[in-house]
């Protein structure tokens, strides 16, 4: 067992049942009364986030994950993904709800699975904070068309649209933040 002095971010605990992710903290020691924890949680089966406060000093249990670099291989259905360990090479199936954008997913695309180490559940699944993805289908560009921060709409190869400048061309690559779906910047493959 362990207190609120342990917390740090992207600390796995159990509580009231589930399993939860500390996404950030606060130590707080008011003028009067007793010193308390304000945290984020991030439940790991729904993804709900939770703004709990924890007295200080209060006794937590502790779970222990381990994270492990998987590869995408293909898509079942709509509902399931199938991975590979980069290296043992043992395949597994996860649902898509526990991955963060499955619709960035494309194939050989390197993702961090998190898992339960008493267990070996799968909890969640994470793509990189930016992929690149090849622009399949959008309006032509027009040249030196830089200088406004108009978008228009553009079709990647793992079938999402998004919005891009008026400079980018169908055939190339972009890189596109995973968290919105934002586009970056242009890249040269």
């Amino acid at each position: 067992m362990a207190t609120t002095s342990d917390f740090k971010n992207g600390l796995c605990i159990k509580h009231n049942g589930d399993l939860w992710k500390i996404e950030s903290f606060q130590h707080v020691k008011p003028g009067k009364g007793p010193a308390f924890v304000r945290t984020k949680i991030r439940n790991l089966n729904t993804s709900r986030v939770l703004e709990n406060t924890f007295t200080a000093g209060v006794k937590i249990e502790i779970v222990r994950i381990e994270n492990r670099s998987y590869q995408f291989l293909y898509q079942e259905g709509n509902e399931t993904y199938h991975f590979m360990n980069q290296k043992n090479y043992e395949q597994i199936a996860i649902q898509k709800n526990l991955i963060n954008a499955p619709q960035y997913l494309k194939e050989g695309s390197i993702v961090d699975i998190m898992f339960h180490a008493e267990n070996e559940q799968p909890l969640s699944c994470t793509l990189p904070q930016n992929v690149t993805l090849k622009i399949v289908f959008t309006e032509p560009g027009e040249k030196g068309n830089t200088a406004t921060n108009a978008l228009k709409p553009a079709t990647t190869e793992t079938n999402v649209e998004v919005k891009v400048p008026l400079f980018i061309n169908q055939g190339d690559f972009v890189k596109i933040d995973t968290s919105d779906g934002r586009y970056i910047e242009r890249v040269k493959e």
